[in-house]
């Protein structure tokens, strides 16, 4: 596949994963830039009981700069921004991001649906979601609401990923404008600079 380049073409990058995402991310995380001239905020479905260990696996392995969002910050380029356990995360216009403690979305808080949804009508055209591996089907209405306002949506190819369930939902809504490897997903987000 011709990988698509996307530089100047997007502000935020919007992820969720649930069953085998860490494995996912650790593919596709690494090779961003320090510089990489979007944020990039994330999703991953987490025990609610118990504090998430994502910014200390990844700040490792990542040249980007990575946090736990927090209520209120705003939203930098060239950082990865995890939602903390039992949060939905959400971004606010400005743009900066905002924690909420409302009712689980598909069984779980955060959500990636809360995500996408939020990040859709604050970034519009300006947005690229990714779903990645995961095995319910919370991601596939906000990958179309990012679909609907423009944004450009990825899906993992299902035979690819850890758990299909999440993709192949986020497909049946909306045809996806891509749907590629976990390399591939890392290559064109490496190039988002150039």
């Amino acid at each position: 596949m011709n990988v698509p380049r996307l530089h100047g073409r997007i502000d935020a990058v919007v992820i969720g994963a649930s069953a085998g995402g860490v494995e996912a991310l650790s593919v596709v995380l690494p090779v961003l830039p320090a510089e990489t001239p979007v944020a990039v905020m994330i999703v991953v479905h987490l025990p609610r009981d118990r504090p998430s260990l994502l910014v200390d696996i990844f700040s490792r392995k990542c040249a980007m700069t990575v946090r736990e969002a927090e209520d209120k910050e705003p939203v930098e380029a060239g950082t990865v921004y995890f939602a903390p356990s039992n949060y939905h995360l959400l971004v606010d216009p400005g743009p900066q991001l905002a924690l909420s403690v409302d009712d689980l979305v598909h069984h779980s808080r955060p959500s990636i649906d809360v995500l996408f949804e939020s990040a859709a009508h604050v970034y519009r055209d300006r947005l690229l979601g990714v779903i990645l591996t995961g095995a319910n089907e919370d991601g596939a209405e906000g990958l179309a609401m990012v679909h609907d306002t423009g944004g450009i949506t990825v899906v993992q190819e299902p035979r690819t990923a850890h758990s299909s369930q999440m993709v192949v939902a986020a497909r049946s809504l909306r045809k996806p404008d891509y749907v590629m490897t976990l390399e591939e997903i890392a290559d064109m987000l490496a190039h988002l600079r150039s």
